[in-house]
């Protein structure tokens, strides 16, 4: 089993940007989900557990090990998809995956091609691999970045918003992937996209403002706002007499009408309907208690 350890981690940039503030995560084998909206900090932690940044207080040990005094035994167990994988050679898939396993460190030629051709046929590119990648779709890229960061069998794998910008079917593939690969490993998930964590992890935080807000099981966590979820059709002009009136956590538009959601102990008032709650209104939710603490 392995565990990462993350202890009163915080990171303030030269600039004065405290972009983490005493994080305290406990992640165990398994999809683990970090939800939170651009700009709340999950590069930030995932480049500082990566080894990427040094932080600017707090530890993090990934198996024992002190991955701040000690880089390279976390790079050495690492499989890192970053949210931008960066410009691709003008080499095919197979070669590239080759020289990318010789610098981590596969060095026996038959381990590598054997390596190689596995990977590729999991993820699904096999019968692509003398194409060049930077020719790839966006879904067909992600899985090639998947597959690089599974070179050596790594035992922690970070994907950052792995899922942003790809069409519905290449999502559905590549989540699938992550799901049969996390069985035994650790995989951190970072997202803003509620539905991906809901799908896959049996564990998740909601990151905001650089400070983990909320910690759990996603089924419990929902189960926590059970009866406290109502809704209501309202005129578009009027959403701002309801915000300030109610908690309304979260607004969208239902076959061009305005749907507000509210987070009360009661029925806010007639016309109301309680509704089941789902992960995305929980975050919704968390966030706007959030807020309103800090108010």
């Amino acid at each position: 089993m392995n565990t990462l350890q993350i202890n009163n981690l915080t990171k303030t940039y030269p600039n004065g940007v405290k972009a983490l503030n005493g994080i305290n995560l406990e992640i165990t084998n398994g999809m683990f989900g970090l939800l939170g909206s651009n700009g709340a900090g999950k590069s930030s932690l995932m480049r500082t557990i990566a080894s990427l940044q040094e932080p600017s207080l707090g530890s993090i040990s990934f198996n024992g090990i002190d991955v701040v005094k000690q880089p390279q035994e976390i790079r050495n167990q690492l499989g890192y998809l970053p949210q931008e994988f960066g410009v691709y050679p003008k080499i095919s898939a197979e070669k590239l995956l080759n020289h990318l396993a010789v610098l981590k460190g596969i060095l026996n030629k038959k381990d590598c091609k054997e390596q190689v051709t596995a990977l590729l046929q999991q993820v699904n590119l096999y019968q692509h691999r003398k194409k060049a990648v930077y020719t790839f779709s966006g879904g067909m890229r992600q899985r090639f970045g998947i597959a690089q960061a599974l070179l050596g069998n790594p035992q922690l794998i970070i994907v950052d918003e792995p899922t942003a910008g790809l069409d519905p079917e290449e999502s559905n593939r590549f989540l699938n992937l992550l799901s049969e690969i996390g069985e035994n490993v650790i995989v951190i998930l970072s997202t803003h996209i509620v539905e991906d964590v809901r799908n896959l992890c049996p564990k998740m935080a909601i990151l905001s403002n650089g400070e983990i807000i909320s910690e759990g099981n996603p089924t419990e966590l929902v189960a926590s706002i059970d009866g406290k979820i109502w809704t209501k059709i309202i005129p578009k002009k009027d959403i701002e007499i309801y915000k300030k009136a109610f908690g309304v956590i979260s607004t969208k538009l239902v076959s061009g009408e305005t749907q507000i959601r509210v987070l009360s102990e009661q029925k806010p008032e007639v016309g109301f309907e309680m509704i089941v709650p789902n992960l995305e209104d929980f975050y919704f939710a968390t966030l706007f208690n959030q807020t309103n603490k800090k108010a």
